[in-house]
């Protein structure tokens, strides 16, 4: 059953609506592909206001993705982090311990779209290299529904939040995500 979310124009899962590494995933995890929905949308409404505004959604029906990078001496360590877009992600506290490192920060934009095979805007947890820890605030799972990236700016994916926690890599935390 397709759910109503605003009105986002949601159809079943199309691989052709999403980045190779998403569509990878998906047809890897039938189970996880038969509860995906799919919108496709003008790329200029790919970040999260923009969407919410355009298509009458609540802040908390969405999760931000964003690409981070631990350092601790030579070692580098990304992650991707996953947060209700009403919040950001905690990534110089519960981010840098959990990665137990020194130092944490956003991944510069190019090496992220370069590693992950998405779009910058359209970055998502699902389809994340395999050696990531992909970083999930609890807030996200307990949604019925989230609106995440499809990998592509001219779409969005939908799951259950409680879904996302069987990714590849998935760790959930309390307290990932924070009010700004």
């Amino acid at each position: 059953m397709t759910p109503t979310l605003g009105t986002l124009p949601l159809e079943p899962y199309r691989p052709e609506l999403v980045a190779p590494p998403v569509a990878a995933l998906l047809a890897a995890t039938p189970d996880l592909a038969a509860h995906a929905h799919v919108a496709e949308i003008d790329p200029t409404l790919a970040d999260t206001q923009a969407l919410n505004d355009a298509f009458a959604l609540e802040a908390d029906l969405g999760a931000n993705c964003v690409v981070v990078m631990g350092r601790r001496g030579a070692d580098e360590r990304p992650a991707a982090c996953v947060v209700l877009s009403s919040t950001r992600a905690d990534v110089n506290g519960l981010v840098r311990r959990t990665l137990d490192v020194r130092k944490c920060s956003f991944a510069p934009q190019d090496w992220a779209v370069g590693e992950t095979g998405m779009e910058h805007g359209g970055i998502t947890p699902v389809g994340m290299p395999g050696s990531w820890p992909i970083l999930i605030d609890r807030a996200v799972t307990e949604q019925e529904w989230v609106v995440v990236g499809s990998g592509l700016r001219r779409s969005k994916l939908v799951l259950p939040g409680a879904s996302l926690a069987q990714l590849p890599g998935a760790r959930v935390l309390d307290g990932l995500g924070i009010r700004a």
